[in-house]
């Protein structure tokens, strides 16, 4: 019997049907830059873990990527689909080349948007969006990750000057950043409330240490922020935000983009190792005529269709064309939690049916798999995820 032509993984469950001609559009102009352009690229900026960051901010701003899903100051206003599947198309190629889009538009952008003055949004938002300018978010601290309230880093007054002390780790894009949004616990005269701060790097006192030595992430930026005595303007502050909803707000809209974006990396697993099996003898035949190797590749299409399915509801929430109630925060932690270990076990599977090959930088599963470490950690661990479905099922805060 001669073999059937292959069918995409995710063509198995028409899933285009659900996306509209503009969507597409995107997704298609964005998968072409990556295949094209960046693809032949990214194993050679992974192993040196050198990645040219601020040549692929201009790029990626030319097209619209940065900040795609805001509106106004230059930002493209698309939906929040679009949005989501440009994600799919960058972590395809890999997870650096998304978290530069989403820590740019999703974190630094959206803060600054959602959460600025005027003149802040005139001042930082079109060079950000047009990859002028890159922008970090400093939240994290070396002893506070999953526990943002209980940051040391210090903002108190000073005459009508703020001054910044303190330290922020695990910043993507920090040192080649231009402007920093950095969270600090006000002083006792302030009430002590945690407050937003967009610091220009070049301000005296302000350093961005790179972190080298990385197993994962290698084809990403990613800093330590050193604050000392950092001076900056009243009008510094974010105004329109007091305490931790504020960063937890710009959380949510990054935390979007990895729903998305950690299928893409499982899709481009799944469809290297099928291209393998295909072409690999063993025993005489081909890998792929195996039934060991097809119930594999079937449980890890089943799982990606979910995700990719999830992921699109998710956003068709986010953009009103379903429901009436937008979509929750707690809706939000179902898709990081699932697709994140979904898209590593995927990887990781994926590597076992390459065997020795699947270790090498000729194929994306284990630089995927080392990425996903990563993407299932940050923007809220597997666990804190469950700890927050848990209080809504419940009621009961499990945090304390």
């Amino acid at each position: 019997m001669r073999p059937m032509a292959p069918v995409a993984p995710l063509d198995l469950l028409d899933l285009d049907a659900l996306v509209g001609e503009e969507e597409r559009a995107i997704r298609e102009t964005v998968r072409r830059l990556v295949d094209e352009r960046l693809r032949p690229e990214i194993p050679g900026w992974y192993e040196r873990g050198d990645t040219p960051v601020r040549e692929l901010a201009q790029e990626f701003g030319s097209l619209g990527l940065l900040g795609m899903h805001l509106t106004g100051y230059g930002c493209a206003g698309t939906s929040a689909t679009a949005y989501g599947l440009a994600c799919l198309e960058l972590e395809a190629g890999d997870s650096g080349l998304r978290s530069i889009v989403s820590v740019q538009g999703s974190l630094a952008m959206f803060a600054i948007w959602k959460h600025g003055s005027e003149q802040q949004r005139q001042e930082w938002l079109p060079r950000l969006a047009s990859g002028e300018a890159i922008g970090c978010f400093g939240l994290t601290e070396p002893d506070f990750g999953s526990d943002p309230g209980g940051m040391r880093t210090r903002a108190r007054k000073d005459g009508s000057d703020w001054v910044l002390d303190g330290s922020k780790m695990w910043i993507t894009n920090g040192s080649v950043a231009d402007v920093a949004v950095v969270w600090a616990r006000t002083d006792s005269s302030e009430g002590g409330a945690i407050r937003g701060f967009v610091v220009p790097t070049d301000t005296p006192g302000f350093s961005a240490p790179e972190i080298k030595q990385k197993l994962s992430l290698r084809a990403s930026v990613t800093s330590e922020l050193v604050m000392e005595g950092v001076r900056l303007p009243e009008d510094a502050v974010l105004p329109e935000v007091t305490g931790l909803r504020g960063p937890l707000s710009c959380l949510t809209e990054a935390r979007f983009g990895i729903i998305f974006g950690s299928m893409g990396a499982a899709r481009d697993c799944l469809e290297a190792t099928i291209s393998y099996v295909r072409d690999r003898q063993v025993f005489g035949r081909p890998l792929a005529a195996y039934q060991l190797t097809q119930a594999k590749l079937a449980d890890m299409v089943v799982e990606l269709d979910k995700g990719v399915l999830l992921a699109l509801h998710l956003a068709a929430l986010k953009d009103g064309t379903v429901g009436d109630r937008g979509l929750r925060a707690e809706a939000i932690s179902i898709g990081k939690l699932n697709n994140t270990r979904e898209a590593i076990a995927i990887a990781r599977e994926c590597r076992t049916l390459l065997g020795a090959n699947g270790i090498t930088l000729d194929y994306p599963l284990l630089r995927h798999a080392n990425n996903l470490e990563s993407v299932l950690t940050y923007e809220g661990t597997a666990e804190v995820h469950q700890l927050v479905l848990g209080q809504a099922l419940t009621g009961e805060s499990a945090f304390r």
